[in-house]
């Protein structure tokens, strides 16, 4: 059984979007087993200017507990073979792009993206300053981010959390 909701989160810090998240999956009605058993959630989270949405898969095929993975439908972010599920590397090798077309709209990013670390709401007419004609969208690109930050917060939330991929980020 797949559920498929329409979430919007209204925290803005770390702390507040991992209870408020946490708390949505605590809601989830178990499974009574394995394969057709099991119950899954699918949480529309984004959706982008073209149509297509950004969403959360629960439960993550490997990890257990809070876990989900992020995918953007119709989008295909694999070289060997088809996903919709973005990789960190992908999402750097795309940025690593964008900064090779146009320094000046890339350093702009940059700072979009502390924004998004520090769970800042962006809004989208902020998407529309930037002109990049390689990759995916830079819309795609930062909400997949803020989502790709969420992700860590929770399955490290122990840890580094969302500075392992910032620290790559970083680095471009």
């Amino acid at each position: 059984m797949i559920t498929e909701i329409d979430l919007k989160l209204k925290s803005d810090t770390r702390i507040g979007i991992r209870k408020e998240l946490t708390n949505i999956f605590l809601d989830e009605i178990s499974g009574t087993g394995k394969g057709e058993f099991a119950s899954r959630y699918i949480y529309y989270v984004e959706k982008l200017e073209d149509g297509r949405r950004i969403y959360l898969k629960r439960p993550a095929a490997l990890n257990k507990g809070f876990d989900f993975t992020v995918h953007v439908e119709d989008t295909n972010f694999g070289i060997k073979r088809s996903t919709t599920l973005p990789s960190h590397k992908s999402i750097v090798e795309d940025l690593k792009t964008k900064k090779t077309e146009n320094l000046e709209d890339f350093k702009k990013v940059k700072t979009t993206i502390k924004r998004i670390f520090d769970c800042e709401i962006i809004d989208d007419i902020n998407y529309k300053e930037f002109n990049f004609k390689t990759g995916h969208s830079i819309e795609l690109i930062l909400k997949v981010i803020k989502w790709l930050y969420i992700e860590q917060d929770i399955t490290y939330w122990n840890w580094s959390g969302r500075n392992m991929l910032n620290n790559s980020l970083n680095n471009i």
